[in-house]
């Protein structure tokens, strides 16, 4: 199927978006497990997302494209939902995020 840029553009925001909104919902996915399975996490989405703004140009703080990603302050999302790691956890990352 060919789709001319602006309109791969556009669904390519759409598909963000909603993943964004995924990841808001589901609270109990530690960003642990995250990176241990796809081998991202919302920090690394917000990271890409700053990347992209300051490749534009555009004026965003680590703070701020945080809580674009997590749709609350980090800190705040962190008191409320993150977790302590376990030993089978950070084991896991430890094999899985060389050079990450």
């Amino acid at each position: 199927m060919a789709i001319d840029d602006k309109t791969r553009t556009e669904l390519e925001a759409a598909v963000f978006r909603r993943l964004v909104e995924h990841l808001q919902k589901r609270t109990d996915v530690q960003n642990i497990d995250l990176m241990n399975l796809a081998g991202f996490c919302r920090n690394c989405l917000s990271n890409w997302l700053k990347d992209a703004a300051d490749a534009q140009g555009v004026e965003l703080s680590k703070d701020a494209s945080r809580e674009a990603i997590y749709g609350m302050p980090y800190e705040d999302w962190k008191t409320l939902h993150q977790a302590p790691a376990s030993a089978a956890q950070l084991d896991a990352m430890k094999k899985t995020q060389i050079g990450h």
